[in-house]
């Protein structure tokens, strides 16, 4: 004969400090199956893009047979000595990229120590540096990206100073800038203060002993 149970249930913030920290480990282990950097990975795209650098995309199947291009940016992280992120595309000279740049992040000084490192290069050769950038190798961060500086001139021009070496390391740099900004974006998904929140938010509710109920 069917019985009818009744269960106690509670939200993240009405349970025991215990319980609590069960609920958020559940949660901190699976509940990051979704593309939870796409932010940063847009605000890093515009960068790149008032900087000078063209992204390039690879092609995403998506579930019922279509497709979608995602630029190639890849990171790993966040607790090896060899996890990073890089990405792939070309650069070339932007006019106006420092003054953008520092409108668009105007606090942000390793941003704009990049942008005037990259103009400084540009100057010394007449604006005319271009570079391709590759991933290699299994890993991702700043330096399994190869970069390969070229000066576009009617005449065969070599490369004045060390604008080959200040190139590299300015767009190896902008890639090191986008690893530690993943890690900001994930170190406070994670934290108590945002689980509990995406937990109330989408209505869970647990057991007093910290169990998933609904």
């Amino acid at each position: 004969m069917p019985q009818v149970i009744a269960t106690t249930v509670y939200r993240i913030d009405e349970l025991p400090e215990g319980a609590k920290d069960r609920v958020r480990a559940w949660y901190r282990e699976g509940g990051f199956d979704y593309d939870w950097y796409d932010a940063v990975y847009e605000d890093f795209q515009r960068i790149a893009e008032i900087l000078g650098i063209r992204l390039k995309t690879r092609t995403v199947r998506l579930v019922g047979g279509r497709t979608r291009e995602d630029p190639c940016i890849w990171f790993s992280g966040f607790w090896s000595q060899g996890d990073g992120a890089c990405w792939e595309g070309t650069y070339s000279y932007r006019k106006s990229a420092t003054a953008d740049l520092r409108a668009y992040a105007p606090q942000d000084q390793t941003l704009h120590r990049i942008a005037e490192t990259l103009q400084a290069a540009q100057r010394q050769n007449f604006y005319q540096l271009r570079a391709e950038v590759s991933h290699r190798g299994n890993y991702y961060h700043a330096f399994t990206m190869a970069v390969s500086v070229t000066r576009d001139s009617s005449a065969v021009v070599e490369i004045t100073g060390d604008a080959e070496a200040m190139i590299t390391d300015a767009l190896r740099d902008l890639a090191n800038w986008l690893y530690r900004e993943l890690e900001q974006e994930y170190e406070y998904l994670i934290s108590d203060e945002a689980v509990d929140e995406t937990m109330v938010a989408n209505g869970y509710t647990f057991t007093e002993e910290g169990r998933r109920f609904g």
